[in-house]
């Protein structure tokens, strides 16, 4: 029996002559790939390849929880050129290669995250073995990051599933379960927790399998003309998708490709090479501030305090709103939930809510038929305040109206306990005004989820100035446990993602009347970089609820927030967005997609808009970007947010602000400062003073600042 420990890495030879590569970086709660693991892996390999005696290898992790989620992202940062990051990808392709070349059979025996590094790592193995455990999880997300895979998993992943499974799992990052990724032919077995390590040794004593079909078919029966048509039509979706703003995408097509035309040796250079230079584009080093960013942000209170005990939580209305919140409390949270509606529909409707996503988990095997009655037993709803007397949390998701919100707080604070959190999701109304009269303030909190609740990432946690920090970091908590990223922010007209998007789209809105036409300006925004164009979100918010909150930030804010005379002429047509089957489109609910929309050329004449065409895309896009850009930096002065990350991470998941620009702080830093308050000037010249450049920017551009130095 032998054992050698370097650093993360002991290898252990069993007496029947297996042995055992465990992986458990020191001091870490997960294992992530670093460069100065390097030499200590190579003496691992020295020992390896010169034992005759071996008859297999199971690498498996030391860790409770994963395998190996990713490379340490990190080091990255240290690199100053691409060749730099190139090498580093070339020694990671170097040990792997090494680890494929071993005479003997080698299992990767995976449980939780396998990711990245972890997943190329894998793949040079001769064998995968995965538990059934719902956070074993196997992908490759570099493109997340805007890079591509670099040790080996561009070349590796299409010669084992075929090239268009491959490119569908590195074009997207998504993240496979292993009942999913054996059923695809990314791993040999799936198998319960408890016997992962003796079947991976079982295997692992077994003669290595030969190369898998996928790859030989595809070689002998593919041909020069099949494998364009298959690389152009995925070029095609993915530009669709990226529309340009990501590098990295073409990248992933182009080394693939080359490793298909040219052989391995030629893909992995390629490889290589092309990962050294992304790591250098702006793009992926904002994907990457992003990432930096929410990690630290896991590990923030939001407050001076430790969060309180949570069992069970209380929800006030059950519609739209309500019921999402109560999902992701039951199903995301794991907390009991009880939904108070005036109506027993209302009740239904949540029930029901949360019963459609879990079926639609349960019809793609994601969960069991028993998870999900387990789940609903959970749920449950009564029209009588008093069964919300022993909740720890009350959320409340009525209408906007202050004085119902009023009979909201004091009714909750009669039946619950003294601890007892009143948290609010109002989207417009000041929290210090729903507070008043309260009994108990310092337990009076807002928490604004955008709609819909379980696909939005982001949460607004809005303390008023009598909030406790107790309270604060209770809910901060709670909003994470929700699978949300919760940003701390001011107790101000609109917060922040309203207060910053409503002059966005108030500017989208003037360039319509002056002439633009609806699609236009879409696809001019699409092409800067948001996920939906202003008046596509402004027909699924509802036009309805902007024509109610434009006149609050008005009124609290001042004239630059006053919107374009649209509302009510829409209004009055019955056009309140997607949810009526009008608005500036119509939409077919027997289509999918962009099929079941257009744009109505009725708004035109309903609106007195004649069709004037004088602005580029660039042009459009810019003009409504300053806007958000300039509000964004004002509420960073005031106080509204906390920091420039909480800004950047607040845009990018409250309202898709493009993440390869990194969000409104650091896409200034990179345009510049004095640039950014030059195009606001020459805007204000001859747009009006809603583009005056506010002081802050002022003065940094004098001082030549950046918000990250």
């Amino acid at each position: 029996m032998t054992v050698e420990n370097h650093q993360a890495f002991t290898l252990h030879i069993a007496d029947n002559q297996v042995a055992w590569l465990k992986v458990d970086v020191p001091g870490e709660s997960m294992n992530t790939l670093q460069a100065s693991f390097v030499e200590g892996v190579s003496e691992v390999l020295d020992q390896l390849e010169n034992n005759t005696n071996i008859k297999g290898l199971v690498i498996h992790s030391g860790k409770p929880d994963n395998f190996i989620a990713g490379a340490d992202v990190r080091m990255l940062d240290a690199c100053e050129t691409a060749e730099q990051a190139a090498e580093i990808a070339a020694q990671g392709q170097t040990l792997f290669a090494r680890i494929e070349k071993l005479p003997f059979h080698v299992v990767a025996a995976i449980h939780g995250p396998c990711l990245g590094g972890g997943l190329e790592l894998a793949l040079a193995c001769h064998s995968r073995v995965a538990t059934d455990w719902d956070k074993t999880r196997l992908g490759l997300p570099e493109v997340q990051l805007g890079l591509l895979p670099g040790s080996g998993g561009t070349q590796r992943l299409p010669r084992l599933i075929g090239v268009p499974n491959a490119l569908d799992m590195i074009l997207t990052g998504k993240q496979l379960r292993a009942k999913k990724a054996k059923k695809l032919g990314v791993i040999d077995d799936c198998v319960p927790h408890t016997v992962l390590l003796d079947v991976a040794e079982a295997l692992a004593q077994k003669s290595k399998p030969k190369r898998p079909r996928s790859w030989q078919s595809w070689m002998l029966s593919g041909n020069a003309v099949g494998r364009n048509f298959v690389f152009d039509q995925a070029g095609k979706k993915t530009r669709a998708k990226t529309r340009g703003n990501y590098p990295a995408a073409d990248a992933i097509l182009a080394v693939v490709k080359k490793g298909l035309d040219k052989g391995i040796q030629a893909g992995l250079e390629e490889e290589a090479r092309r990962f050294g230079e992304l790591v250098m584009t702006s793009e992926s080093k904002a994907l990457r501030s992003i990432f930096f960013a929410t990690t630290a942000m896991k590990k923030e209170n939001g407050a001076d305090a430790e969060p309180g005990e949570i069992k069970r939580i209380g929800v006030l209305g059950g519609g739209l709103m309500g019921a999402g919140i109560a999902h992701v409390s039951v199903a995301k949270a794991g907390y009991p939930v009880r939904v108070k509606d005036v109506s027993e529909d209302g009740i239904l409707n949540a029930l029901r809510y949360s019963y459609n996503l879990l079926n639609k988990k349960r019809k793609r095997k994601q969960i069991s038929k028993a998870e999900l009655q387990a789940t609903m037993m959970q749920l449950s709803g009564d029209t009588q305040a008093t069964t919300l007397s022993n909740a720890d949390v009350v959320i409340e998701a009525v209408f906007e109206d202050l004085s119902l919100k009023h009979r909201m707080v004091e009714e909750m604070e009669s039946i619950t306990g003294n601890e007892a959190i009143f948290a609010t999701n109002t989207s417009s109304l000041p929290i210090h005004q729903i507070a008043q009269g309260s009994q108990r303030p310092e337990n009076i909190v807002g928490l604004h989820y955008f709609s819909p609740v379980e696909k939005m990432p982001l949460v607004e946690v809005i303390p008023h100035t009598g909030t406790s920090e107790k309270t604060i970091s209770t809910v901060v908590k709670l909003a994470r446990q929700q699978g949300k990223t919760p940003i701390v922010v001011g107790d101000s007209a609109g917060f922040y993602v309203n207060r910053i998007l409503a002059p966005y789209m108030n500017e989208a809105a003037r360039v319509l009347l002056a002439g633009e036409s609806i699609e236009h300006i879409d696809n001019a925004l699409l092409d800067f970089g948001f996920p939906v164009g202003p008046i596509t979100l402004l027909d699924e918010v509802g036009i309805d609820i902007g024509a109610k909150i434009a006149p609050i930030l008005t009124q609290e804010l001042g004239e630059r927030f006053e919107a374009p005379d649209v509302f009510d002429l829409l209004l009055n047509d019955d056009r309140k967005g997607r949810k009526t089957g009008k608005g500036f489109y119509l939409y077919d609910t027997g289509k999918k997609g962009s099929k079941g929309k257009q744009a109505d050329k009725k708004v035109y004449s309903l609106l007195n808009i004649k069709l004037n065409p004088t602005l580029s895309g660039h042009d459009i896009a810019q003009r409504c970007a300053l806007m958000m850009l300039n509000e964004a930096a004002r509420c960073l002065d005031e106080g509204v947010i906390r920091s420039a990350r909480d800004g950047d991470i607040g845009a990018i998941f409250g309202i898709g602000f493009p993440p390869f620009l990194g969000g409104p702080f650091r896409y200034m830093d990179q345009v510049g400062i004095e640039r950014i308050v030059s195009l606001l000037q020459s805007h204000q010249d001859r747009y009006g003073d809603r583009f005056a450049p506010c002081e802050r920017l002022v003065m940094m551009a004098k001082e030549g600042q950046q918000f990250y130095p």
